[in-house]
């Protein structure tokens, strides 16, 4: 892999968000949490760049800083 692609890349991202959303339908709290963890770690999984997961983990961290200023 090249790098992190954070461009849209999906056809139909409305669809999968309905579809993660409906994912957690009926889940508590905790149980959503695990989910969750779970899925983030069959994607990591998936990529298999540690090089790219340390990129996301990057991006992810500088969205949060980004929207808790």
């Amino acid at each position: 892999m090249s790098g992190l692609n954070l461009d849209p890349n999906l056809a139909k991202a409305d669809d999968f968000y309905e579809s993660l959303l409906a994912a957690h339908e009926g889940l508590t709290k905790a149980e959503s949490d695990a989910f969750n963890a779970r899925l983030i770690l069959v994607l990591a999984n998936h990529v298999g760049d540690e090089g790219v997961l340390s990129q996301a983990l990057e991006a992810a961290r500088l969205s949060r800083d980004e929207t808790s200023s």
